[in-house]
């Protein structure tokens, strides 16, 4: 699976982008807060990305953040979000306002994105509320979510591995999370995940 590209932004659209890797140009759909944060085109730049499959499509989505990519990959499991609806509440709501609308139970802030209405945001509240911890930075309101997973960390990579053996994303992220808080910010990947292994498979 392809979880992250680093290389030139190429071409934007209204919610896509294209990225330049060493001539092979990736077309990646993005939420309107990652691609503001893409900055010009022909600057370098790095997106973590989520490959969609489906029986008719094939699509590749980016995120500015690492946080921004675990909230679009919960945001997915709740019945009636698909990756169009998911990447209109990240252009609307940052990572950390949709953890305090989840945590604080606030669908009314979750239905100002296009597409929402109120039954779908309150089922969205109600099935993430207690899965937003367990998120890096999960615990704080206002507060990117990746803020304990730093661009290019090697706790984002941590996580994406774990998921890639079958783990939940939800349960990759908080076992990546302790074992962090266990061997510190400077851990290594392979660190990382054969201490998450053991805490996840606890």
């Amino acid at each position: 699976m392809i979880a992250k590209l680093r290389g030139l932004l190429d071409e934007t659209g209204t919610d896509w982008a294209v990225i330049d890797v060493a001539g092979v140009g990736y077309l990646v759909h993005c939420s309107s807060k990652t691609l503001a944060a893409l900055g010009e085109t022909g600057e370098a730049c790095t997106v973590y990305t989520d490959l969609q499959v489906s029986e008719n499509d094939m699509r590749l989505l980016g995120f500015a953040e690492a946080g921004e990519r675990d909230w679009f990959r919960l945001l997915t499991q709740v019945q009636g979000v698909g990756s169009k609806v998911a990447l209109a509440i990240l252009s609307t709501l940052s990572p950390g306002e949709l953890q305090a609308a989840c945590s604080g139970g606030d669908a009314a802030m979750v239905a100002r994105a296009q597409g929402v209405g109120p039954k779908l945001a309150g089922r969205i509240v109600n099935e993430l509320k207690d899965k937003t911890g367990a998120l890096p930075g999960g615990g704080m309101a206002g507060a990117a979510i990746g803020a304990a997973a730093p661009a290019g960390g090697a706790s984002a990579d941590a996580v994406s591995a774990l998921e890639n053996l079958g783990f939940k994303p939800a349960t990759a992220a908080r076992a990546v999370a302790a074992a962090q808080g266990e061997l510190g910010e400077d851990a290594s990947e392979s660190d990382l995940i054969r201490v998450a292994l053991k805490r996840a498979a606890g």
